[in-house]
């Protein structure tokens, strides 16, 4: 697989979100729907382009590029997170450990972020991220996950439509911090 990050002359990182204690937020579509609403929102207002996405129930993982000179993408985040948690169900946001503090419990406090190093680092942290659904057991394939931008590889010839359906995919040690 070749893949240019030219897209954009910014910065390229990778990310996991993770859920507060894995609850699975995005098993429900309507909040599935919401985080997209969510990144269209932010993306008008603090643009960056999304290289690769996977959401799983209870995590995502992301190789988004920021703008030239823009460096900014805990503010993505944050945004992000409280357009969610502002309009989720009121029961994904209860939990003990931060009532007291009167804080909503949608989110992990914090994320993973790497910024990639080069091209190889790059597709390794692509591939990772389509090839999350099959490492977690919920496809066989990557294909057969619906909330992953692997198919929209497969249409820009990107990644070839059998990829990862045959043989488990290894991944450089530094990648799966979820």
């Amino acid at each position: 697989m070749s893949y240019r990050r030219a897209q954009s002359p910014g910065v390229t990182d990778f990310f996991s979100v993770v859920t507060h204690q894995r609850q699975p937020l995005f098993q429900a579509s309507e909040n599935i729907q919401l985080l997209r609403t969510a990144f269209h929102h932010l993306k008008q207002r603090h643009p960056f382009t999304i290289a690769a996405i996977v959401i799983l129930p209870d995590h995502l993982h992301a190789l988004w590029t920021l703008p030239a000179g823009d460096a900014n993408f805990p503010t993505r985040w944050r945004l992000i997170k409280e357009y969610v948690t502002r309009r989720v169900a009121p029961i994904y946001r209860q939990a003990r450990s931060r009532s007291s503090k009167q804080e909503q419990a949608v989110w992990q406090r914090r994320f993973w972020e790497h910024q990639i190093q080069d091209e190889q680092d790059f597709e390794h942290h692509f591939n990772y991220i389509h090839y999350n659904p099959v490492k977690h057991g919920y496809v066989s394939c990557p294909g057969g996950w619906e909330y992953s931008s692997f198919r929209k590889s497969v249409q820009a010839g990107v990644s070839a439509e059998d990829w990862g359906s045959q043989d488990a995919i290894a991944f450089a040690p530094n990648i799966g911090h979820e």
